[in-house]
């Protein structure tokens, strides 16, 4: 009797700790992205702070200051954001665990900014508004001010839908708002937003281009040969040499400005250089790792997953050599505007500036990153390396040949593009393969429509909820940006 008794006390007791397990697992769910908020909050104050230790005393000194905390506010929601599109693919493919990614990353996108990001940089977002139509130097102020939180605002919404957009674009409407709401919409360089706005569809559309035409060349050169790893070892040193010589061409123009300035058609030179240096180191070391693999794709995917980390930090180091002015740009207007008296198109970034956006992008990155870089990785298309390797190819390719053609492209489009486009040539070469197969002709022809639609390989929900992102950002970040202007022009001009 008493050992029955024991045992139902022991059970009793089973059950209410694992009710308290459960609460405090609970708990910690419920608490963590309030925890994550905590620390931003934190970070963006501290901001504010350094930024009074530069400009404290002054009768301006809290515009800076409020500025400084926007700007920090901005950089966070970069990072939660367009960080995902250099590190999604590779955690998708499995090459990187989440706390892999947001280490690497983190580390690059602030020695990017820190490092090699532009010492000078457009602040009125390439031109997009005149600032001699800007009456008086503090309505100037007050419009970049509006623009740094409409866009701020506008990144933040997206990634808690979880929309990966262009911050670039934000801030591009932004400006574009509060400019209308200065001076007029003759203030609006016209010929430069539609040029922005052709680049919302060559920029994907590009991208995801050249990805599929890798994965077909990976395809038709490895994957479906009799002897992969032969195939493998023959390729994949070509393709490591394109992605080396690419990059190094790619940072050459656009993420070495602090260091030396070098010319477009140097850069190539450069980057062709050590392409083919990267080309023959490559060799012996494909063929050393290839050794005791298994003929089957499966074994393929190790060949990849170097060349594919190493091509995501790449991404990373360069994004945050060139977008980091996205968060600090229209700060580092207002700065200067409060330091002189004046405004100008191009104004130099003030480090401490420039360090308030490489941390905010690590912070937000860390915080809030793993939420979009799932979805791009793993809830858009599958990913494996071979695939994540075309599109990070892809987007430092349409990268350069945009900066050739002269048009304001953005890195978020064109990860995305490709990410895409890997998907869609998937499905067009499945679909194509069951047609031209006469054993599984029959059983395709028998498959319900719905059944079709459900085996997509791109996910149709998050495909539209992006393209309707990406089209509404620059009119959205506009129109709040507007109305943010005329509130703090009432309350402060």
């Amino acid at each position: 009797m008493s050992s029955n008794k024991s045992d139902h006390n022991w059970k009793t007791l089973d059950r209410d700790l694992g009710r308290i397990a459960s609460f405090e697992s609970a708990t910690l769910y419920v608490a963590k992205p309030i925890v994550g908020i905590g620390i931003a909050m934190v970070f963006i104050l501290l901001a504010g702070i350094a930024s009074s230790m530069f400009f404290g005393g002054t009768s301006t000194s809290y515009v800076v200051i409020a500025a400084a905390a926007v700007g920090a506010y901005m950089a966070v929601n970069i990072g939660a954001n367009d960080v995902a599109n250099n590190m999604g693919p590779a955690v998708g493919a499995n090459a990187l665990t989440m706390g892999g990614a947001i280490v690497i990353a983190a580390l690059c996108e602030t020695a990017g900014a820190l490092l090699a990001g532009g010492d000078v940089v457009s602040t009125i977002s390439k031109g997009i508004i005149d600032p001699e139509s800007v009456a008086g130097h503090n309505v100037f102020i007050w419009a970049m001010m509006a623009a740094l939180v409409s866009s701020a605002l506008w990144v933040n919404l997206a990634t808690w839908l979880g929309a990966p957009v262009s911050t670039t674009h934000a801030v591009v409407g932004g400006v574009m708002g509060a400019g209308i709401a200065a001076a007029g919409f003759g203030a609006v360089n016209w010929p430069t937003m539609g040029t922005i706005a052709a680049s919302w569809v060559i920029s994907p559309v590009l991208g995801g281009a050249i990805a599929a035409l890798f994965l077909w060349f990976i395809k038709a050169q490895i994957i479906y040969q009799d002897d992969k790893i032969a195939a493998a070892r023959k390729w994949v040193p070509v393709l490591i040499g394109i992605m080396s010589g690419v990059f190094a061409t790619y940072l050459a123009m656009k993420g070495l400005k602090k260091v030396i300035v070098i010319s477009p058609p140097m850069a190539v030179l450069v980057g062709l250089a050590i392409g083919v240096v990267l080309y023959f180191v490559s060799v012996p070391f494909v063929k050393r790792q290839s050794e005791g693999l298994e003929n089957r794709n499966k074994s393929l995917k190790v060949l990849f997953t170097i060349p594919l980390v190493i091509s995501a930090a790449l991404l990373s180091f360069a994004h945050g050599a060139n977008d980091v002015a996205n968060a600090v740009g229209p700060l580092a207007a207002i700065v200067h505007a409060e330091e002189f008296g004046e405004f100008a198109g191009k104004v130099e970034i003030p480090m401490w500036v420039m360090i308030i956006g490489a941390l905010g992008i690590s912070f937000g990155l860390v915080l809030f990153g793993p939420k979009l870089i799932r979805m791009v990785g793993n809830q858009i298309t599958k990913l494996n390396p071979m695939r994540a390797y075309c599109v990070a190819l892809s987007a430092a390719i349409t990268v350069i040949i945009a900066s050739w053609l002269g048009l304001p492209v953005s890195s978020t489009h064109i990860a995305i593009g490709g990410v895409f486009g890997v998907g869609f040539f998937r499905e067009y070469h499945e679909e194509r393969r069951a047609r031209l197969s006469n054993a599984t002709r029959d059983v395709a022809e028998r498959i319900a429509p719905e059944e079709r639609r459900r085996r997509k390989l791109v996910r149709r929900s998050h495909f539209l909820t992006i393209i309707a992102a990406w089209v509404i950002t620059v009119p959205a970040a506009a129109f709040m940006s507007g109305i943010i202007f005329l509130i703090l022009h009432t309350a402060f001009v």
